[in-house]
């Protein structure tokens, strides 16, 4: 029995503030002198993003007009743990709610009753009764839905989150799973010179992202089969990228190694993920890579020898909304889903995000025409071998 990513949809904020603007505040925010802010603008300048969405209007307002951050020198006193979670139950469910309304309007077939399956994906905040059981009262999902919530694995999570998904499909006839991840990453700004903090600062943004899986491809419009998943680890970088709840917030390490480490274990994940597969790495045409930073990117090309046009949907996705940490790489398979046609049908897809650890997950799809299959026999013919479609000969 296969699972089948079907639909997805995604919601973001109603702020969407360009880079250099929010680089002015961090700018402000930290004190810095004129060099310390010409440099924080050059990083910002070359991150690859071009503007980010946040809940918080503060990163776009000159200081005296903050709501969230306090109207004072040095934004003091600074905001607490319980001030930022107060945030991330305001704004969580709403953007949670959009997302699923864009991912199921794609599927008209689908009735919100028929989902028998929840799981929550989030490493930004945290509550019980939590966000999963608020979306079965907003969503009207029926309350025996088996509900699962992912936390706190960073931006990999996503991928735990379709393994999930892929067993309920695979286990349970009829089964129907609604994932959705919800990241509001902007809470969490760190007022701290270190570099990790920077960087961090620099990267991410606030989003949301819903998927349904089921045991069938959609009716109309491409699916893409969930055909295999391996994950790895670099112990080498165990401290280098982490993600830790204090005082003020939850603080993420991103060291400027991470890439490196990246490209020395991303070509045996890559191995080890297709050594039971009928693909090959030279089989495929398209990726859909969780775009943790430009250089992660760059990295990977290296390491892989894809081109920035094999990456242009996580290039996409980092300019227009930064790093939005476990919705990110399903926004990458949106954009690439979209571009789909008959024709692709078979086409295999390679997918990647990283997280804490340091964790690389890697997960292979193909896609699938299923309705439209008889009326394409004459564009591409397919078979299923081992559970993943590939192109006959």
């Amino acid at each position: 029995m296969s699972s089948y990513l079907c639909a997805i949809g995604t919601a973001n904020p109603p702020h969407r503030i360009p880079q250099l603007q929010i680089a002015d505040f961090m700018a402000s925010a930290l004190e810095l002198d004129e060099a310390g802010t010409r440099k924080l603008r050059a990083l910002y300048r070359v991150s690859g993003i071009g503007q980010r969405y946040t809940v918080l209007p503060d990163y776009g307002r000159p200081p005296g007009e903050f709501e969230f951050f306090p109207n004072t020198p040095g934004l003091e006193p600074f905001p607490g743990v319980g001030q930022r979670m107060s945030q991330y139950r305001q704004h969580a469910l709403p953007l949670s709610v959009r997302a699923v309304k864009d991912c199921l309007e794609q599927l008209p077939e689908v009735e919100i009753a028929s989902v028998t399956h929840l799981i929550t994906v989030s490493c930004t905040g945290m509550y019980a009764p939590g966000l999963d059981i608020e979306l079965v009262a907003a969503l009207g999902l029926p309350g025996n839905v088996q509900r699962t919530c992912v936390n706190f694995m960073g931006c990999y999570a996503a991928v735990n989150a379709l393994k999930l998904a892929d067993a309920f499909c695979r286990s349970t006839p009829g089964a129907r799973v609604l994932v959705v991840c919800t990241e509001l990453c902007t809470l969490h700004f760190q007022k701290s010179h270190e570099d990790d903090h920077l960087v961090s600062n620099a990267l991410f943004g606030d989003g949301a992202a819903a998927v349904l899986v089921q045991s069938q491809p959609a009716a109309t419009g491409p699916s893409l089969a969930l055909a295999g998943f391996h994950c790895g680890l670099e112990p080498e970088g165990h401290t280098d990228m982490a993600w830790h709840i204090n005082d003020f917030g939850f603080e993420m390490t991103l060291s400027s190694y991470v890439p490196r480490m990246i490209q020395q274990g991303i070509g045996q994940l890559t191995r080890q993920l297709l050594q039971d597969l009928p693909v090959q790495l030279v089989d495929i045409r398209s990726f859909a890579i969780h775009p943790g930073g430009r250089k992660i990117l760059e990295a990977i090309e290296q390491a892989l020898g894809l081109t920035a046009h094999d990456n242009r949907f996580a290039y996409q996705v980092l300019r227009e909304y930064g790093n939005m940490s476990s919705a990110t790489v399903l926004y990458v398979l949106r954009e690439l889903m979209r571009t789909l046609t008959p024709a692709d049908a078979g086409e295999p897809v390679l997918s990647f995000a990283f997280g804490p650890g340091l964790t690389l997950e890697a997960m292979l799809l193909t896609v699938a025409y299923e309705v439209n299959a008889k009326n394409v026999e004459d564009i591409v013919s397919v078979e299923k071998v081992n559970n993943v479609v590939v192109p006959s000969s």
